[in-house]
């Protein structure tokens, strides 16, 4: 979520590779979480003075930390080079299928398979699949030598895709296709607009400033500057909102959490299958299809990053912070970020059974 990780070098661990805000930021979302344990204990009345001033529905607090840990982000993508991918269109079609049709879909079976007895964690595993990668998939895929321009094309990509199809996918994944199955829709009375609208604001907001301060930025000072000097300025405050934020709805969720364990670690157990199997489907197909290591390895951390903080973000305007759907999502960063990291690892290791690329 900081600055992008530079390529891999020899002999050293990939975790010592990551900048020091990200090598270490499942211990910042434990503090932040017993933090906002802390709080809630410390300041019984929390909830009442957050609901005070909102916006769609969200706290005001809650609002701007998810708009700041949005904006770095997006601001790192390179807008200008969507051209590189459209001229692969192997790589453009398969990403476009695995994010659009096969990840919601996936995630829909596994949170009806694993928690068919918890609708409200259900339905929060549902918003994450629909939440596609946009920014800190990036890291991932540079420490395992992926291809970086079609990473950020792709990530690009996906924001204008969220924009456009994310109301619409959850109508059909929330409402729609469990009425066709005979599914309980878990009380649901949400309209698209409600979840578009909640996208437009959280994503389009950031993903405007992002596009904007990186148009702007080069054009003032050139693209080296804005690379290596400004991104690693702003980088950090997508940690410094993502952490504000789990603060606050750990200190409107740690009832649930602490009286309820096992269902926080039921909410763990479909997220890891997804990340499973979306990762090594995507990774053995663009292997069939004849792709390159580098764009491989580009389509299959695409394809299994998620945009957690899209999904609070959605999950909290639509459902209230306190809601099971909102812990869902508060619990996905902590399974994604160690599993993407042994990811990869395993990324590294199958490397070598690709073959070379040619010679200059």
């Amino acid at each position: 979520m900081t600055a992008r990780a530079s390529a891999p070098a020899a002999g050293v661990p990939v975790a010592g590779r990551l900048p020091v805000l990200d090598r270490f930021l499942p211990v910042w979302i434990l503090a932040a979480m017993a933090a906002g344990l802390g709080l809630g204990r410390v300041v019984p009345g929390l909830g009442d003075a957050l609901a005070k001033v909102t916006v769609t529905g969200v706290s005001l607090p809650i609002a701007l930390g998810l708009l700041v840990m949005m904006y770095p982000v997006l601001a790192k993508v390179r807008y200008d080079r969507l051209d590189t991918v459209t001229r692969d269109r192997r790589l453009l079609v398969l990403s476009l299928v695995l994010n659009w049709v096969v990840g919601p879909a996936l995630m829909f079976a596994l949170a009806w398979s694993l928690l068919p007895d918890l609708p409200e964690y259900r339905t929060g595993l549902i918003i994450v699949g629909l939440a596609r990668c946009i920014a800190m998939v990036i890291i991932w895929n540079d420490l395992a030598c992926g291809d970086g321009e079609a990473a950020a094309v792709l990530v690009a990509l996906n924001s204008v895709f969220q924009v456009i199809m994310f109301g619409v996918l959850g109508w059909f994944y929330l409402s729609v296709l469990p009425g066709w199955l005979g599914l309980e829709r878990a009380g649901l009375d949400v309209s698209g607009w409600e979840i578009a609208r909640s996208v437009l604001i959280f994503l389009g907001i950031p993903l405007a400033a992002g596009y904007l301060t990186r148009r702007l930025g080069e054009k003032a000072r050139g693209r080296d500057w804005y690379e290596t000097r400004l991104i690693p300025r702003i980088g950090p405050f997508a940690l410094y909102g993502l952490l504000f934020t789990i603060v606050i709805l750990f200190a409107l969720q740690g009832q649930a959490i602490t009286s309820q364990p096992l269902d926080v670690a039921r909410i763990a157990l479909p997220l890891l299958a997804y990340f499973a199997l979306m990762w090594a489907g995507s990774y053995a197909l663009g292997r069939t299809a004849g792709l390159s290591y580098e764009r491989t390895t580009t389509l299959a951390f695409t394809a299994a990053g998620n945009n957690f903080e899209l999904a609070i973000a959605v999950a909290i305007a639509t459902f209230g912070a306190t809601s099971g759907q909102a812990l869902a999502g508060v619990v996905g960063p902590l399974i994604e970020v160690p599993v993407l990291i042994a990811l990869v690892y395993v990324s590294l290791a199958l490397r070598r059974r690709f073959p070379a690329p040619p010679s200059a």
